[in-house]
């Protein structure tokens, strides 16, 4: 194994991906003066590490060229054509920003955190790298090997610092996240072996490649699978609940704002990219799948007691829309379900973040013991409320301009006929009357009535000055977007025109 720097360009994006795990490791080898000085260590390399990908994205990323930028090509492995290729387009950018922007949130959101606070803060750093890692990689064998990289951190962080249920739920989690990684590695070696005449992983030259029908249909199914665990996509979404009930909040922003992101990147950046014919067979199936997941996790989550499982089913109903997005082969469906990634990324985040600093002042999680926090806790109670309001799509925030477009690429789809494409709008506005419903409810059972107001020897504080800056931190991209949701549609827009146009021309010769 050897390397050999190929390219003349400065290695932004090598320097991007490994200075996360490479300044997390000398975390070991810091004094043992507290746990104070281990955390700000890792929060100023996170927001150093964001600082640089701001600087390198918007000084030298071109707009108005869809394709790969910052490519870097390194020899890595010859047997099998294994290199460290890492290039980004517009479709990359805006979830390689949100990583580095929620993970830094994370991290000064993780300040309770004391028990064995060294590891605690190598396991983000090291699922930082992995994310970003998996957005920017253009080799297949590599995609998966960043895709794998963020499993046992997050395994970890679920089985030491969750909550009573935690070594069960972090088996859970690692049994259908490695289930779907099993599909993820059968795909990626199908795929490199018959890709061309020579062995490739290569995803240039991958795309470019005919396969027959029934090969790509069957490539289609692995990816779709492994893409299924990770978004999630019901029937494969049990995990999730159990995962966020239990994980630390921290980890829940990770979770919520990133995670379940990479599992619709996938999709669209493989399933799409790679195999337009079958992705086009299977667009049906996922609008249909979309909907009733929608109006599924929107039934289903009234009934949770636990806070964080409400709040993780109202993730599953809204990751429905990116599916719809993606089914649709529309520029406005597939711009909606990209912005429909970052503006849940953020609002996600932000709810689980309120409701763990919530736990924190009254540990409790079960909304039937919760009730009458409004007046002890003013301020928790503003901002999560605002943020309930983001996710139920109000007006002039980012969650009703992505869903709102998601909802103009289904009527305007050209694939559809109309009595389909009106009955999925339909059932699709009756998960969106569906979600104020557990939302408000939600918000009622939290901070009315009298429960813990009247309740003997009831203090609370209300949020401090960390929790604040964390909440307004988020809040301001979402109502940011919400004004002006152009700041992310521009960098994907001309990427999106070329995969729909490859879509039409596959489905139009075949």
């Amino acid at each position: 194994m050897y390397l050999v720097f190929t390219t003349n360009s400065f290695p932004w994006l090598t320097i991007i991906v490994v200075f996360p795990i490479f300044a997390g490791s000398l975390i070991f080898f810091l004094p043992h003066r507290g746990n104070k000085i281990i955390r700000w260590y890792t929060i100023c390399i996170c927001i150093l590490e964001l600082l640089l990908t701001t600087y390198a994205f918007g000084y030298h990323f071109q707009l108005d060229d869809p394709l790969i930028q910052f490519s870097e090509d390194y020899k890595w492995i010859n047997f099998f054509d294994f290199d460290w290729r890492l290039g980004i387009d517009g479709l990359s950018i805006g979830p390689i920003l949100l990583t580095g922007f929620i993970t830094t949130l994370a991290t000064l959101a993780g300040r309770p955190v004391t028990r064995d606070s060294r590891l605690f803060h190598f396991l983000m750093l090291t699922m930082y790298s992995g994310q970003i890692g998996s957005f920017s990689s253009r080799d297949l064998l590599l995609f998966f090997i960043m895709w794998e990289l963020e499993l046992i951190p997050v395994y970890l962080l679920l089985s030491m610092w969750g909550g009573r249920k935690r070594l069960y739920s972090a088996t859970k989690f690692i049994l259908y996240t490695a289930g779907g990684s099993i599909f993820l590695l059968v795909g990626v070696l199908g795929i490199s072996l018959y890709g061309s005449n020579e062995p490739t992983l290569n995803l240039e030259t991958l795309v470019n490649q005919p396969y027959p029908v029934a090969l790509e249909i069957l490539f289609y199914l692995v990816f779709l699978i492994a893409f299924a665990v990770k978004s999630p996509i019901i029937p494969l979404h049990t995990w999730l609940p159990d995962t966020h009930g239990e994980a630390h909040y921290s980890t829940c922003m990770l979770l919520a704002g990133i995670l379940l992101k990479m599992g619709a990147y996938g999709l669209i950046r493989i399933n799409m990219e790679l195999l337009p014919r079958a992705h086009s067979i299977f667009s049906p199936g996922l609008l249909i799948v979309g909907t009733i997941q929608i109006i599924y996790a929107a039934s289903t989550s009234p009934g949770q007691r636990n806070l964080k499982k409400r709040i993780a089913y109202s993730s599953v109903s809204h990751m429905g829309f990116i599916i719809i997005g993606i089914g649709s082969i529309t520029d406005p469906g597939l711009n909606g379900a990209i912005l429909q990634i970052i503006s849940h990324g953020f609002i996600g985040a932000a709810l689980f973040f309120l409701a763990g600093t919530s736990y924190d002042r009254i540990r409790l999680v079960y909304l039937d013991e919760i009730g009458g926090i409004a007046i002890p806790m003013p301020k928790i109670f503003t901002m999560f409320s605002i943020l309930a309001m983001a996710s139920l799509a109000l007006p002039g925030m980012s969650g009703f301009v992505a869903e709102l477009i998601v909802f103009f690429g289904i009527i305007t789809s050209q694939k559809y006929l109309l009595i389909p494409k009106i009955i999925i709008t339909c059932v699709m506005a009756i998960g969106m009357i569906l979600t104020p419903i557990y939302l408000l409810s939600m918000s009622r059972q939290m901070f009315y009535g009298y429960k813990l107001f009247n309740a003997p020897n009831s203090s609370f504080f209300d949020s401090g000055p960390r929790e604040l800056f964390v909440s307004i931190s988020i809040f301001l991209p979402v109502i940011g977007l919400g004004i002006y949701p152009d700041f992310i549609l521009s960098l994907s827009v001309d990427k999106v025109e070329t995969i729909i146009s490859n879509l039409f021309i596959d489905s139009f010769y075949n």
